[in-house]
């Protein structure tokens, strides 16, 4: 992924997890809840606050039930107050107001724990805003989390930083599980790209086990973002496509030339076409109906490059047609002479 955009990527999730200014004043504002219809140990929370006349914060996440201390799901729709907490290493969000069975409201108010804020500095961290601390409280920014980091090679990552790679999921886990994959010392953007678009450990394997075993992170992304998936790469092979790299996947994916475009291809004669013909022909739109008129017309033979010139100079099904009806024995080069030369 190109830095300008990874960084466009980075500076939302800050915005998102943080809120738009840091400082020490009362963190406190109103809380919205909805209980999972289906999944009765999760919940969806969100959070608004306004901070010290910056603006607005707002944050919304789905949480196991068990995150909370003190909350129950009621057994009926009427209105029962409601105490409860998430309790982190960071400090303590507690809460109030109203639930019933299908959610509720209220307010709530967080409280930083200063022997955390002694566990940053004793790292060699500045002394941690409340907007910060409230922020690695809600994503779960824990003693162990920046420990089990510092473990793995990653010291003094910016607490930013640990933010948004525990709001995607790049947790020490993550990164152990890459390690035994092969990668190491991967950097703290693109762990977070990497699970941002989807690149997890068992996907990396999907790939191992089909021979990409050397596959660069910068690849992984590109990979997941165009759906290079391991079925998609399992039906190439099965059409004869054995040894594409992950630049060809990529550009096919793009492009469009999928499997039921080879087929296509090979239902009309075309067996074999190189991973760049296959490219070229979608770019330009050689379609498989393109080729299944002009054969119509006799054209049953045109090489790959022919197709595209075509295509490239304007050679419609039409202009052939009306050409051949006065000129039967026309070639492919003649009638792209005649487009170029305007004829």
């Amino acid at each position: 992924m190109r830095k300008g955009l990874l960084g466009g990527v980075l500076g939302l999730t800050i915005l998102l997890g943080i809120g738009v200014a840091q400082d020490n004043g009362p963190v406190e504002g109103r809380w919205l809840l909805d209980f999972d219809r289906e999944d009765t140990s999760r919940l969806q929370l969100s959070l608004q606050r306004r901070s010290s006349g910056h603006g607005s914060w707002n944050n919304s996440s789905n949480y196991p039930l068990s995150a909370f201390r003190g909350l129950a799901r009621p057994a009926g729709r009427a209105d029962v107050p409601a105490h409860f907490e998430m309790a982190r290493d960071a400090g303590a969000i507690v809460f109030e107001g109203q639930i019933n069975d299908t959610g509720g409201s209220g307010r709530f108010q967080f409280t930083p724990n200063a022997g955390f804020s002694r566990f940053l500095t004793g790292l060699g961290y500045a002394e941690p805003s409340t907007d910060r601390l409230y922020s690695m409280a809600l994503h779960d920014v824990s003693r162990r989390f920046l420990e089990d980091l510092r473990a793995l090679g990653y010291e003094r990552v910016p607490l930013d930083d640990t933010v948004s790679m525990a709001i995607h999921g790049a947790t020490p886990e993550y990164i152990r599980d890459l390690k035994t994959l092969g990668y190491e010392r991967i950097p703290v953007e693109q762990l977070v790209s990497m699970r941002i678009h989807g690149a997890t450990a068992s996907y990396v394997r999907e790939l191992q086990a089909l021979g990409y075993s050397h596959v660069s992170a910068e690849e992984l992304v590109s990979m997941r973002i165009h759906g290079a998936s391991s079925e998609f790469i399992g039906e190439m092979r099965s059409l004869g496509y054995d040894h594409l790299s992950p630049e060809d996947l990529v550009n096919l994916r793009i492009h469009g030339a999928r499997p039921e475009f080879v087929r296509d291809l090979k239902s009309l004669g075309y067996e074999r076409v190189r991973a760049e013909e296959l490219v070229n022909m979608r770019i330009h739109g050689v379609s498989a109906e393109f080729i299944r008129d002009l054969q119509g017309l006799g054209y049953r033979h045109v090489p790959v490059e022919g197709l595209v010139n075509m295509r490239i100079h304007g050679v419609t099904v039409e202009f052939a047609k009306n050409v051949k009806s006065r000129y039967p024995d026309v070639t492919v080069d003649e009638l792209v002479n005649m487009r170029i030369h305007g004829r």
